[in-house]
């Protein structure tokens, strides 16, 4: 079983930037970025396809223009760029899998205003 463990959240003011990571102990195909905040359900922020599918990827609507999914998978990692935050960006992030869901432990991002 691959693991995926993320990092890079923190706590930035409104309007600030953060990247996050998600590093995969093995090789990983389509994969996404979820958040989770206090007291609300999952809800997907954006996915990578497979490499072999010209890396395209899609964004939830809240998101779109102003975060950025991106992967390098000779480090089997994928990264999520977040700028502009606001405070609704406030979550639990995780990166999992297309395929099953399967996901890491998360890494907390908190915006204040």
């Amino acid at each position: 079983q691959v693991q995926l463990v993320e990092s890079g959240g923190g706590l930035v003011q409104a309007g600030g930037s953060l990247r996050l990571s998600c590093a995969a102990s093995g090789r990983t195909y389509a994969m996404k970025w979820v958040r989770q905040a206090p007291g609300k359900p999952l809800e997907w922020v954006a996915t990578s396809f497979h490499p072999l599918a010209h890396n395209i990827t899609t964004y939830a609507p809240y998101v779109k223009g102003r975060f950025t999914i991106s992967r390098d998978n000779a480090k089997n990692t994928l990264y999520l760029q977040m700028n502009s935050l606001t405070p609704d960006d406030t979550a639990i992030y995780y990166c999992a899998r297309l395929q099953d869901d399967y996901r890491g432990q998360g890494t907390q991002v908190t915006v204040s205003s």
